[in-house]
């Protein structure tokens, strides 16, 4: 049942669910965020006038919402009730930050999962499965000051590479060998073909992938021609007329190492002088509607494309030398495997790969699952040579302050 309908106004959705403030903030209601002005604003307009204004998804929206209130009230329904915490030599550990699109869909399917799982093992599942939003504090406070292996999640589950490859996170306990990846699928989905997703070490297993596309504001590109790779984002006629998911940290991550690999040092300036504002990606939709002046391209996870409607000036653009991609990953460790299998079992399932590529635009490796994605759509990947022959951590903070250098020093010409 839905804790609000379409017709409440926002002031009335916010004081029975303050938690739904930076929601609205988000996604292009900043007045929200300012005490007096949400007092003016809220009053006098309903959710769905509210984001017809804005051309954003009544369904897709109202789903943030409810996912921002769940967690809030930490409700007892099934599918969202984390399993009791037990201090058990026996019991499993499992934790990660799950994609806030598909998080309550994989909810429910590993609370059936955990039940069956201690019915016949008779082992319990310790497990924090975290909406992504809550981003890289959340991930720190479960691993800050851990020395030793035994303090580790047995299972971690997330995007990114951030910290999964810095020696002083979880990359020092990869490099001990404490990991292993038994996900055992015989080969990986048909659409990632040519691209070697798999760890040849055996350390990481992947499950899935978040793809960057291009949102194409076609009301301002004026006589530009559409921009249908990265490079032609690179280039001059770009420059501030960009949006950049800078606060979704896996996945700007992901495009700051390819451009570099691709393009070096130069790609990351170039990328630095097309920004004209970060947005996080459920920003990014109703960019076209900004008063200030328009981004011309936002670069952003495939799956905010639903946000779009039809016939709203906007034009999703997958590029042709491949969406980069940022990986999401899963680690188990070799010592638990035989208590884990199942649960790896379960995480790279048909089931689960069809939440994430169906519910989420996340595509799956899974061989069985259709991820409804066209063939000749290709995708950008780092590839596995190159992150074992690099120091990934070390380029990520060489490729952004290469990025923010740029960046302060394009505003610093704009104000001379």
């Amino acid at each position: 049942m839905s804790s609000f309908s379409s017709e409440d106004t926002l002031y009335k959705i916010i004081t029975h669910y303050p938690e739904t403030i930076p929601v609205f903030v988000s996604n292009g209601f900043p007045q929200m965020n300012d005490k007096e002005k949400r007092e003016k604003f809220a009053r006098t307009i309903s959710l769905e006038s509210a984001l017809m204004l804005k051309q954003l998804d009544l369904k897709i929206f109202s789903g943030l919402l409810e996912e921002a209130i769940t967690q809030k009230n930490g409700s007892v329904d099934a599918t969202l009730n984390e399993a009791e915490t037990k201090d058990d030599e026996e019991a499993l550990n499992v934790v990660g930050l799950l994609p806030c699109p598909v998080r309550l869909p994989l909810l429910e399917q590993f609370n059936a999962f955990n039940e069956e799982y201690k019915k016949s093992h008779s082992i319990h599942i310790n497990h924090e499965l975290k909406a992504a939003s809550m981003g890289l504090d959340w991930v720190q406070e479960n691993l800050e000051g851990v020395t030793e292996a035994d303090k580790l999640p047995d299972l971690f589950l997330s995007a990114g590479f951030d910290m999964f490859f810095d020696e002083q996170k979880i990359g020092k306990f990869k490099k001990a060998g404490v990991f292993e990846d038994t996900t055992g699928l015989p080969e990986f989905n048909s659409l990632f073909d040519g691209l070697d997703l798999k760890d040849p070490r055996g350390h990481y297993g992947m499950i899935s992938v978040v793809p960057a596309v291009f949102l194409i504001n076609l009301q301002v590109l004026g006589d530009r021609p559409v921009p249908r790779s990265w490079e032609d984002v690179l280039a001059p006629e770009f420059e501030k007329r960009v949006s950049l998911p800078v606060g979704d940290f896996d996945l700007f991550n992901g495009i700051l190492l390819n451009i570099h690999k691709v393009y070096g040092d130069e790609g990351v300036r170039k990328l630095g002088r097309s920004l004209l504002e970060s947005m996080h990606p459920s920003q990014m939709v109703k960019s076209n509607k900004s008063k200030n002046e328009k981004p011309i391209v936002t670069i952003m996870p495939y799956f905010f494309t639903k946000m779009v409607k039809e016939g709203g000036g906007m034009e999703a653009v997958w590029p042709e030398d491949g969406a980069i991609i940022s990986p999401i990953f899963m680690l188990s460790k070799k010592q638990k495997i035989e208590k884990l299998q199942p649960v790896i079992d379960f995480f790279a399932s048909r089931e689960v790969g069809e939440v994430l590529a169906h519910n989420g635009l996340f595509p799956t490796v899974h061989p069985e699952v259709d991820n409804r994605i066209p063939a000749s759509n290709t995708f950008m990947w780092l590839g596995w040579d190159y992150i074992y022959s690099n120091d990934i951590a070390s380029l990520i903070t060489h490729c952004e302050t290469i990025f923010n250098e740029t960046v302060e020093l394009a505003k610093t010409k704009e104000a001379v």
